[in-house]
């Protein structure tokens, strides 16, 4: 599930504290406004193709 929750790009520069918002733009600053949740999983993992294996045995 994506998170609709996002956080203005530029916060660090312009503003005290992160500022949130829906749209796709920040409405204090007008930069660009960035998705706020972390990667649910990363790119890079090595064991990935191991984990799901286990899961798909797991069901069977």
């Amino acid at each position: 599930m994506k998170s609709d929750i996002r956080v203005c790009s530029a916060w660090r520069d312009r503003h005290e504290r992160p500022v949130y918002t829906l749209s796709a733009t920040c409405p204090d600053c007008g930069a660009e406004a960035i998705n706020s949740a972390p990667a649910p999983v990363d790119p890079e993992d090595s064991y990935g193709d191991y984990r799901r294996a286990l899961k798909r045995a797991d069901r069977e």
